[in-house]
């Protein structure tokens, strides 16, 4: 007999090992911020609400002597109606959750941070070809706060952590996009911002911002520029490096400025909130490598010309795809030589001008 609690408690341990394994990946201010959300999630809390820090603290403290338990444990297998299954095989774990109207995800994040989940399943849907599954209830998490992701010929879009992620955005906003998530909240008719305002809107605005996580995943999943599997031989030879960082980053525009993701949908809905969220939240590495994006949305602001954001697109692409022809010609060359050390020095030396602002 199918019962969620037996592979909630797998999943959850894995998501447990992962972060005692990994929390040290973090800034201290980084972890503060996946701590936080991580407690709210496990709290039942909204985004927003902030409990008494002692209270927070003891949490906190407790997390860690968990961590403390497992930190040298090996993933367990997940068990499921009598059958073992690898943490890793996401198929064949979901071919029995899914008529049961769960989803199990389980992969490698940013500086190859294994990262998994389980969740309920809300809706399920197809565009070009991939299925689209929203996520409602969120069984088990770990550290990562990841509004979307792709696995195989999926999407998940978690709903609960993109709530999350959509408010940390707001709340810790850069002073230079400020300027952005006024004019996009303006425009879903928040004229007085005010936290009761923001509290009362949150789950409307995130519901119509779901869009941008899908076609951000489906820019990168039909991306035929970054060879994915050379994109995730480059990840696995640098992590946690500026190299990473930038092939990473040079990913993901492609997937914003290509025909099939983010910009082109929110362009062709003429969607004025995403595209001001967007410019909002860039991080500052992003900036770097897009700065026509900045210059074009703040002509936008007076103008609301959407053929002066598809110009910047398109530059923005051309310039990406140019960048990740460079990334991989210089890898394959130093994979032939057999010479990483060569790779790490090589695009250091043509992106010295991205690496050095």
């Amino acid at each position: 007999m199918f019962q969620i609690n037996d592979i909630t408690d797998q999943v959850l341990e894995n998501c447990n090992i992962t972060d005692a394994r990994h929390a040290g990946l973090y800034s201290i201010c980084g972890l503060a911020l996946r701590l936080r959300d991580l407690y709210k999630w496990e709290n039942r809390l909204d985004p927003w609400i902030e409990n008494d820090p002692s209270e927070v603290l003891k949490w906190i403290g407790n997390k860690e002597e968990t961590w403390e338990k497992l930190v040298e444990k090996d993933f367990g297998d997940i068990i499921l109606l009598g059958h073992r299954f690898d943490p890793f095989d996401v198929k064949g774990i979901n071919a029995i959750l899914e008529p049961h109207g769960y989803i199990y995800g389980g992969g490698y994040a940013r500086s190859l941070k294994p990262s998994f989940f389980l969740a309920a399943i809300e809706d399920k849907k197809e565009i070009n070809g991939i299925t689209i599954f929203v996520l409602g209830e969120e069984l088990a998490r770990d550290l990562l706060t990841i509004p979307a992701l792709s696995q195989n010929n999926s999407i998940y879009v978690r709903k609960e952590s993109a709530r999350l992620y959509l408010w940390d955005q707001m709340f810790y906003v850069k002073n230079s996009g400020r300027y952005a998530l006024r004019f996009g909240l303006e425009d879903y008719g928040l004229k007085e911002q005010t936290p009761g305002n923001l509290h009362r809107n949150l789950s409307r605005i995130a519901a119509n911002e779901t869009d941008t996580y899908i076609y951000h995943e489906l820019g990168e999943m039909q991306d035929t520029v970054f060879d994915r599997n050379t994109w995730q031989e480059i990840i696995a030879a640098f992590p946690h490096t500026p190299i990473e960082l930038l092939t990473r980053t040079v990913k993901d525009l492609l997937a914003d400025t290509s025909e099939h993701g983010t910009l082109t949908h929110i362009i062709e809905e003429r969607k004025t909130s995403s595209l001001s969220f967007y410019v909002a939240f860039l991080e500052s590495f992003t900036k770097t490598l897009f700065p026509q994006i900045i210059e074009a949305f703040k002509g936008f602001t007076q103008t609301r010309d959407w053929e002066v954001i598809e110009q910047a697109v398109s530059v923005g692409y051309d310039a990406a795809k140019s960048r990740a022809e460079v990334i991989i010609g210089v890898y394959r060359t130093g994979k032939q030589k057999n010479d990483m050390k060569w790779v790490e020095n090589e695009i250091a030396k043509r992106f010295k001008s991205c690496f050095a602002r």
